[in-house]
């Protein structure tokens, strides 16, 4: 029997180990097996930048996530469904998550104008006018094809005062209803609820218990990563992992770094996007198993070790950091799609090693022996 044949119909969560509040399994549906814990290479536009698709799948994402704003302003999602929609778009055949246009409520917020009705936004691209409705927030996720779709929410970006984060709590679950309406039932896909309340443990439990009743096929965190130190995004997944069925996936959205992974992976979550590794690749930075480490220092000049001489990874191994180095600053568009590739296949590595872990129970022991890499690798850097 093919892969493809023994997939379920619909979408389903497996649990196949925990390790304290770490959690491995899968999520199953038609397009494929996301193993979990989970990272989702961003492909905002339709593609992951700097990136071919297969590149990206054989580092072993399972799964890349595409956003709704910037797919609805160009090409526009009515024709992209009449081109077949964006597996057939991007040539991915496999899951794809998308953002509902939530996160660029706060990120374009000089652009838009918000109600109870939803959004309106004026094009970065050209200026024209486009209204978003949680109801034409999940018709725009259904013609792009995507496997699972994210609600509309309003994403407050922090510091914010109490007010503030409250108002934008009680208006995201109300928008929850109108997706999931909206969303009706689509066999073989999943709506995810998004968990809002800033910093506030009392409003993110409100904002957990309500989506709970929904009965929805997974739960994502929101509104973190936003401008609050790690030590308050640990508290709030703290906070809101008790609330979240245990049977379901729990998504925390735009994080983050590799300590970011580690850490939340540690407390429940189950899948991660951040467009971190590829932004950092196209600005000379590499994360690897010795750390980060900045192409564009003069240091590099003459250094002939690759990134890592153990990496699976081509970019990682073939290459010497004098000659990435070279590349950056140049400007070179190869040294931009060698770091890409090497930081998306680290965080690949990094997921896969924590899977392992959390089914033979000792991911502390893995997060610890991790860190002590970053760290003697640092201190190795700024000795004289």
């Amino acid at each position: 029997m093919s892969d493809t044949a023994a997939l379920p119909k619909d979408f389903t969560f497996r649990l196949d180990a925990t390790d304290g509040a770490a959690r491995t399994g899968a999520i199953k549906m038609p397009r494929g097996t996301i193993r979990t814990p989970a990272f989702m290479p961003v492909g905002t536009a339709a593609t992951v930048k700097a990136m071919y698709p297969g590149q990206v799948r054989d580092l072993g994402a399972d799964v890349v996530l595409g956003n709704t704003y910037h797919l609805m302003l160009r090409p526009g999602p009515e024709r992209m469904a009449r081109l077949g929609g964006l597996h057939h778009f991007m040539n991915w055949p496999h899951p794809i998550l998308t953002d509902s246009g939530g996160f660029q409520v706060m990120s374009l917020s000089a652009l838009r104008k918000l109600d109870e009705q939803g959004v309106t936004f004026r094009s970065h691209v050209d200026g024209s006018t486009h209204h978003m409705s949680p109801e034409r927030s999940i018709e725009i996720q259904g013609l792009l094809g995507s496997d699972i779709q994210m609600q509309l929410d309003e994403c407050v970006r922090l510091p914010a005062d109490h007010a503030t984060i409250e108002r934008a709590m009680h208006l995201s679950l109300r928008w929850a209803e109108r997706c999931r309406v909206a969303f009706g039932e689509q066999p073989g896909k999943a709506m995810f609820g998004i968990v809002q309340g800033g910093d506030v443990p009392a409003l993110r439990v409100d904002s957990a218990r309500a989506l709970t009743d929904l009965d929805l096929k997974g739960y994502a965190i929101g509104g973190l990563a936003v401008g609050e130190p790690q030590a308050v995004m640990l508290a709030m997944i703290e906070t809101v992992e008790p609330y979240l069925p245990a049977q379901k996936p729990r998504y925390l959205m735009g994080v983050g770094t590799p300590d970011d992974l580690l850490c939340s992976v540690a407390r429940g979550i189950d899948m991660f996007d951040c467009v971190m590794p590829t932004r950092a690749g196209r600005h000379g930075l590499a994360y690897t198993r010795h750390g980060r480490i900045n192409l564009r220092n003069a240091r590099h000049a003459e250094d002939t070790r690759p990134l890592d001489e153990a990496s699976a990874c081509p970019a990682a191994r073939d290459y010497s950091r004098a000659y990435l180095h070279h590349l950056v600053r140049s400007d070179e568009i190869l040294g931009m799609m060698l770091l890409t590739w090497n930081n998306l296949s680290y965080y690949q590595d990094l997921m896969a090693g924590m899977r392992c872990a959390i089914a033979e129970r000792r991911l502390a022991d893995f997060s610890e022996k991790t860190r002590a890499a970053w760290a003697r690798a640092e201190a190795e850097r700024a000795a004289p």
